[in-house]
């Protein structure tokens, strides 16, 4: 069983009024907050999570101490950091307006999940506790009932926003995602907190088993991330694809954390078919690690039929077996002004966020003042312009425009609240359900 930092935490701090009457200090963490990954103080300080980085790191927990922090681990994902500093320019075009939330500075915490569950829940209960270690060290439980934010934006993923959801749902915290597709989460009975930006799985499935009937391909095969995502969305397309009376010769399920013969048995399978169609309802992580392993032994021609998660993901152009891949996509869209933010980095603000040095040094393949070991130093030469990598594509702003409406809805929910008809505000009370 994995332990989750917080969580005791969040039923001392909840569920025990009474214990603040006795104790001026009853309720402290006992964890360390998880660090920003951007952040900038306001009047009202938003919440964003996307999944900036593929892996956690990984841990034998031998219960005789407090387990470590949480923290994500592996390559970088650029396009997901794209996503979050897409919301970092959102709330600064905001605040630069004089017509949504006049006189009112908004800011923002935003943080790594790395599409895990257990750094979704940590974040969660930080979104709903705050970030000071101690609380109620007053006579009033009232004063420290309030949530630290009023909303937030994420995840990116379904998965842990299913798991974020479900107890952010519990306080009425909105949680509004810009590419959470699960069919499962427009059960207002299990997540009333929860919106989107972006639509159900359930529109996809039927439209991808209607485009395989189109094009007369009856016999195919079927691969899914091994999460809520791939398995919800894979049964909504099986159940439309036998209305339309395609067969399906295999299903096959992978998860990128799972032991590494189970990616090989997966590729296996589709080698050894007769199936020359493939439907693939997998994250872009999970894609990239099969089409890796079937580069090793590339099996005949495919043709791949593809989920939103990675047919819009510039990357998989570089894999030849990705031709001719067909699928449905979200629009394209325009953000004036959001390459220039983008570009507008230099090596001293880069070390001022850990993603950014990070991001700066696997980029040009050098050290910010040492902070890399046996790499050569960064000397001043390095042109962020020149880079070509997810980040800076900005060609296809595709989910990056869900996070910019994703961040306006919020900002419009807030403006109803504490505004009227020629001003807002900023001492106004509420509690996050108004939002």
């Amino acid at each position: 069983m994995q332990m989750i930092p917080g969580f005791m935490m969040l039923c001392i701090t909840w569920l025990s009024p009474a214990a603040c009457k006795d104790d001026p200090v009853s309720c402290r963490l006992w964890a360390e907050p998880q660090a920003n990954g951007f952040y900038m103080n306001g009047d009202f300080v938003i919440g964003g999570t996307f999944a900036i980085h593929y892996y956690m790191r990984s841990e034998q927990n031998s219960y005789t101490r407090a387990p470590l922090q949480l923290q994500c681990s592996g390559s970088m994902n650029y396009r997901e950091l794209r996503f979050a500093r897409a919301m970092e320019f959102t709330i600064h075009e905001i605040n630069n307006r004089t017509d949504l939330l006049p006189g009112i500075t908004l800011g923002y915490q935003i943080h790594d999940s790395c599409s895990e569950v257990p750094m979704g829940l940590k974040l969660a209960f930080q979104f709903a506790n705050g970030m000071k270690p101690f609380f109620n060290d007053s006579d009033s439980c009232s004063k420290s009932a309030a949530a630290a934010v009023p909303a937030l934006v994420g995840d990116s993923h379904s998965t842990p926003s299913i798991s974020m959801a479900r107890m952010l749902g519990l306080f009425g915290i909105p949680q509004v995602s810009p590419y959470a597709t699960c069919a499962c989460l427009s059960d207002k009975r299990q997540y009333p907190a929860f919106l989107r930006t972006i639509p159900s799985d359930h529109n996809q499935a039927a439209a991808l088993a209607k485009a395989v009937k189109y094009f007369g391909w009856t016999w195919i095969g079927a691969v899914r991330s091994d999460t809520d995502y791939g398995n919800y969305g894979m049964a909504s397309f099986l159940k439309a694809a036998q209305e339309e009376g395609i067969c399906v010769e295999y299903s096959e399920s992978y998860y990128r954390t799972q032991p590494r013969s189970k990616l090989e048995r997966v590729a296996n399978v589709i080698r050894r078919s007769t199936a020359r169609v493939i439907v693939a309802f997998l994250h872009e992580g999970e894609m990239r690690f099969l089409l890796e392993e079937l580069t090793r032994q590339p099996p005949p021609p495919l043709q791949w039929i593809g989920s939103e998660a990675w047919i819009i993901d510039p990357e998989f152009l570089r894999f030849n077996m990705c031709a001719g891949a067909i699928g449905f996509g979200i629009p394209q869209s325009v953000i004036p002004g959001l390459r220039e933010f983008l570009l507008d980095l230099s090596p001293a603000q880069a070390l001022k966020s850990p993603l950014l040095t990070e991001f700066w040094e696997s980029s040009f393949s050098c050290s910010l003042k040492g902070s890399s070991e046996g790499a050569r130093e960064c000397d001043g030469s390095e042109d962020i312009r020149a880079l070509q990598n997810p980040y800076t594509d900005t060609s296809q702003l595709r989910v990056t425009n869900m996070v910019y409406k994703a961040t306006y809805a919020i900002a419009h929910a807030i403006h109803g609240v504490i505004c009227n008809d020629t001003q807002c505000d900023k001492n106004i009370k509420f509690e996050s359900w108004q939002v």
